[in-house]
């Protein structure tokens, strides 16, 4: 059986991208960036106004000159004005361009205005420095520069620098289409009432939405615990897919026929089984021509264990992300447990008065403890090597929350 490090750089062995696609700016918000995108021209295009206020020649200032006329308006969007008297001064806006033959602005609070018969006339009430208050031309960025590289998910902040240098039109990763297959004969629909002995579907609904969170659709089914009927219905969805995630019916139960489905179908084991727990039953593999496949043990805690260490972390690195990496964080209680495995615990995340990223387990009745989940922020990842888990030291958490506190 692998240990949870082997089994993940496996996976990674069996990562591959799924094509680049052209999207709409508008549509690509939390994508991954597939291309380099240059400045366009100089950033900012031209010598741009910081403050509302009054810009001088310096030089006038230099020679004591404290009291200027008004040469005109320089307002945001209007082409370049020059100054046509030294002895006055050009009213600017925020964001217009430097009118020529003034290089200082100073700011209207700095300023004291008075109007007769029409002129307007500006005294300064403070000392000033040469250049203030001007954003100079290609201070940010020279035409051409680099702006994003690929492999950047794109934020608010992207999409600016993209609108800007005039990318209407984004190279980005292509999605995955995943199938999500929910098996057991005890499972209903959401909206059915269970008897006593069934359950409603969960865990592929958790998953479809961890996958939101990534901006990957999903499409879901349900098979029932029966080897002829799983493998007529499972085949022909094979081949429809990038990526299949399972969840039940890979234990070794009489009715877990799920492994012996994707072996007839020709399924390339890389990964079966894992030191772990919970989530230990994990089954991970290729289909010749076809998806990669997890099938995961049924219980939500295994689920969302695997989801957070593998699929994730996975699914990033074949969407062109750096690997992910846990968060660090120290235990806030002793914990001991009397088995050699990597154990995976739900903790809550949460910031000490000593800005340390402290970590709280969460009370749960084992890995079948859906309701749990809704108090953890990720699984604090604690290691083989020990059964006893000190207060105070700090271990990885493979996070599962978007809000979480980091």
């Amino acid at each position: 059986m692998m240990t949870v490090s082997e089994a993940y750089t496996a996976m990674l062995r069996a990562a591959a991208g799924f094509g680049v696609t052209t999207v709409l700016l508008e549509a690509a918000e939390g994508r991954i960036l597939r291309e380099t995108v240059h400045a366009d021209r100089p950033l900012p295009p031209y010598d741009r106004v910081t403050v509302n206020g009054l810009a001088i020649a310096f030089e006038s200032y230099g020679r004591g000159q404290r009291v200027f006329g008004s040469g005109g308006i320089q307002a945001a969007g209007m082409p370049r004005q020059q100054l046509a008297n030294l002895a006055d001064g050009m009213e600017v806006m925020r964001g217009s361009v430097l009118p020529d033959l003034t290089d200082t602005v100073v700011p209207f609070d700095q300023l004291e205005v008075t109007e007769h018969e029409g002129f307007r006339r500006f005294t300064l009430t403070g000392n000033i420095s040469q250049g203030q208050h001007i954003h100079r031309k290609g201070t940010d960025a020279h035409a051409g520069k680099p702006l994003l590289e690929p492999g950047v998910r794109i934020g608010p902040a992207e999409i600016g620098v993209l609108a800007g240098t005039g990318k209407a039109e984004v190279k980005v990763s292509a999605l995955p289409r995943v199938l999500l297959v929910a098996t057991g004969n005890e499972l209903v629909e959401v909206r059915d009432t269970p008897e006593p002995h069934q359950v409603r579907l969960s865990n592929v609904h958790s998953l479809s939405a961890g996958l939101q969170e990534l901006g990957i659709p999903t499409d879901i089914v349900h098979l029932a615990d029966e080897k002829h009927r799983m493998s007529e219905e499972l085949l022909p969805l094979l081949y429809r897919c990038d990526v299949m995630i399972c969840t039940g019916a890979v234990g070794d139960g009489r009715f877990n026929h799920l492994p012996e489905v994707l072996a007839e179908a020709g399924m390339e084991k890389i990964v079966d089984g894992v030191g772990q727990k919970p989530g230990k039953r994990i089954l991970f593999g290729r289909l010749p021509g076809g998806p990669v496949v997890f099938a995961l043990p049924g219980n939500p805690q295994s689920v969302m264990t695997n989801y957070a260490r593998y699929i994730r972390p996975w699914l990033e690195v074949c969407l062109g992300l750096p690997a992910r990496e846990p968060v660090m964080a120290r235990l806030s209680e002793t914990l001991t447990f009397v088995r050699p495995l990597e154990y995976f615990i739900p903790v809550k995340l949460y910031i000490s008065r000593e800005a340390v990223l402290q970590a709280l387990p969460i009370p749960h009745q084992g890995s079948g403890d859906l309701a749990a989940l809704t108090r953890a922020d990720g699984f604090m990842s604690l290691p083989s090597v020990s059964n006893v888990f000190e207060a105070g030291n700090a271990y990885p958490v493979w996070i599962f929350r978007q809000n979480s506190p980091i």
